[in-house]
């Protein structure tokens, strides 16, 4: 079936007899003869049809009423000549003849001198060469004139018997009915044309500001409705918080095992205790279940299944009566996330401060690159997303100026994706190593790994470049293949205390069967990442998982900001990344002595793991299984100011 985008599909017999009947009502046809738009009649038509079950736009009604009513008038004056022997080109005659009989008549003579040429008022019926062929097939199927027939028709200010020429064959008839009710005697001669004159009530100045001024006020509703929207978001997940909070409050309550009143009223009420996200305890004093949960030695019972909470500062003091005094406190009930927005309050205090304390503050001082000069070193012809998104995110969380070394045909790809990154297209040239020691000394951090690939000429180009930026003392962070690299030549990295490496659970597997020749212990993660960590030389190692574990050889911390289930592509560029940042931040801060008693690398990599599981989390409570790294990369301003500068 064809449709035309005015008339719309052809109309059948039984819309179009619903469309007469609304039409011909009373209110309908006074809105017509009154002051009314008759587009504004035409709009109260097509709803009124569409509440009847077909649906029809007020331009469609329009044009199918003025082909019906052409078919009328021939059909009419067809009658006056032919005994009504043309009655049956128009299917609707009767309903016509009903409606239209009804409607005031003007006498011809006040349509020529009343502005026959004038805009209608009655039906806001048109002349266009479009329509005029219409009526015909719409009906009855085929056409009853030749194609030469013309049809004039021209409309006063108030609803008349409307002149028509009709040419058949060729045979001319000119007729100019009076009244419905009067029969046509002798045939007047034929009017002269008048052309026709729009009129427009409205100037293109007043409709253009009433435009600009609903276009505005569209807008301001725009807006108040998204604040207004926002604003129950905000509250919906503050009351969620607080069901959380209250839930975790009654569970303690339920299993501490408080004594009675009396005796409860003797004992000193002991502080609450806010589970830590930040746990430096050495693996020796905690082991973990089968399941992969944290127990305490003295306590073998895993009361609900979350890690326990430790108190590092208290072991000494304890003895052990250590888990009854937790359980009693609730703290046996912490969570692995922290509640939503406040998800920054569950950090350990100290590392918490000393993260905030390395971010430098913004001030119109500064020059250019004087916050971070990141080099990525990755990227080839398979892998271009993954430089971008380190390289993107280093931007994003504070540093000035992104440098990627990668192959000439990754190089286009890499600079298409953003032009804030400083692209360098040397890493598969043969004096590449030569080219971006060049820049090593405007560095202040190095990234090497992502989108780096296995190729072997690569792989010593890296280790070239990670030789060099040792020599001048610079951070480095390896993730990807960077760590195949390490994996199979560990003295490249080994010793560096301003290196950090940042596996997943088979790269680090991976690092730990190359350094120590046996399997991994997976049920002691932690004993395994003190140990790998310690035979690298105590550099700085990064397991992700389920809880970020960063050691230096020294302790393992764990970092439980809250994530997501939702695990895609590229967050790992993001972390390390946002890691070579950091990097430059805590090593700054220490040398101007505003970290003491603390690995710098350490306090990097727990404030890159906070913010890229932070950005996970956000972006998951807006994109839920769709989440992608593109949407986290958005994440990383908000998220950045809910942890360190709130």
């Amino acid at each position: 079936m064809q449709a035309n985008t005015t008339r719309g599909f052809l109309w059948s017999d039984i819309e179009t007899r619903t469309l007469l009947n609304i039409w011909g009502e009373q209110d309908i046809q006074t809105a017509l003869d009154g002051n009314f738009r008759n587009s504004f009649v035409y709009r109260d038509v097509s709803r009124r049809l569409g509440a009847m079950g077909f649906e029809r736009t007020p331009e469609q009604c329009r044009v199918r009423i003025k082909s019906l009513k052409r078919q009328y008038l021939l059909a009419k004056e067809g009658n006056l000549r032919n005994n009504g022997q043309y009655h049956k080109i128009c299917k609707f005659y009767d309903i016509m003849e009903r409606i239209l009989s009804n409607r005031p008549a003007l006498d011809p003579q006040e349509l020529i001198d009343g502005g026959a040429g004038a805009e209608e008022a009655g039906d806001g019926l048109e002349e266009d060469g479009e329509d005029a062929q219409d009526g015909y097939p719409e009906s009855t199927g085929e056409c009853p004139y030749p194609a030469e027939t013309e049809v004039k028709l021209e409309y006063p200010a108030v609803p008349i018997p409307i002149p028509v020429k009709v040419t058949v064959g060729n045979n001319n008839i000119s007729a100019k009915p009076t009244n419905s009710s009067q029969v046509a005697g002798t045939l007047p001669a034929r009017t002269p044309k008048r052309p026709r004159k729009r009129r427009s009530n409205f100037p293109m100045e007043k409709l253009m500001e009433q435009f600009l001024e609903q276009s505005a006020q569209a807008e301001d509703n725009f807006y108040r409705v998204e604040e207004q929207r926002l604003q129950a978001e905000d509250r919906r997940r503050e009351a969620e918080h607080a069901r959380e909070l209250h839930m975790l409050q009654m569970l303690a309550q339920m299993f501490s095992g408080r004594p009675s009143s009396s005796s409860s009223a003797q004992s000193k009420p002991s502080p609450p205790v806010r589970p830590p996200v930040i746990s430096s305890t050495p693996p020796s004093h905690r082991t973990r279940s089968p399941s992969g949960h944290l127990k305490h030695p003295a306590c073998q019972t895993d009361h609900f299944s979350q890690p326990l909470s430790t108190d590092p500062q208290g072991l000494g003091s304890r003895s052990g009566a250590v888990c009854d005094e937790k359980i009693k406190d609730g703290a046996a009930f912490q969570r692995y996330y922290s509640l939503g927005s406040s998800s920054h309050k569950g950090m350990d205090d100290d590392i918490g401060s000393l993260v905030k304390s390395i971010v430098p503050p913004l001030t119109s001082k500064k020059h250019k690159g004087q916050d971070g000069r990141i080099g990525i070193i990755g990227g080839c012809k398979d892998y271009t997303g993954a430089p971008y998104f380190a390289a993107i995110s280093a931007l994003k969380v504070g540093g000035d100026l992104s440098h990627v070394f990668c192959t000439k045909d990754a190089a286009t790809v890499i600079k298409s994706y953003s032009p804030e990154l400083i692209v360098h297209p040397v890493l598969d040239s043969p004096n590449a190593v030569e080219e971006i020691e060049t820049w090593l000394p405007r560095l202040h951090g190095l990234v090497v790994g992502p989108g780096l690939g296995r190729d072997d000429f690569l792989l010593k180009t890296a280790k070239e470049v990670i030789e060099r930026s040792k020599a001048r003392d610079i951070p480095i962070v390896i993730d990807a293949d960077g760590l195949w690299l390490i994996s199979q030549q560990p003295s490249v990295i080994h010793g560096y205390q301003k290196a950090i490496l940042t596996p997943n659970f088979m790269e680090f597997t991976r690092l730990f069967e190359a350094l120590h020749h046996e399997p991994m212990n997976g049920s002691d993660h932690r004993r395994s990442v003190m140990q790998l960590s310690g035979a690298m030389g105590n550099l700085t190692l990064v397991l992700k998982g389920e809880q970020d574990l960063i050691s230096d050889g020294n302790k393992v911390y764990s970092c439980s900001v809250e994530g997501s289930g939702r695990r895609c592509g590229g967050q790992g560029d993001l972390l390390s990344g946002s890691m070579g940042v950091m990097a430059h931040w805590a090593h700054a801060a220490s040398t101007a002595g505003l970290i003491r008693g603390m690995n710098p690398s350490v306090v990097a990599a727990f404030g890159a793991c906070s913010l890229t599981r932070q950005c996970n989390n956000q972006a998951f409570q807006r994109h839920g299984r769709s989440t992608t790294t593109s949407d986290m990369i958005q994440e990383i301003g908000p998220a950045f100011r809910k942890l360190f500068e709130s």
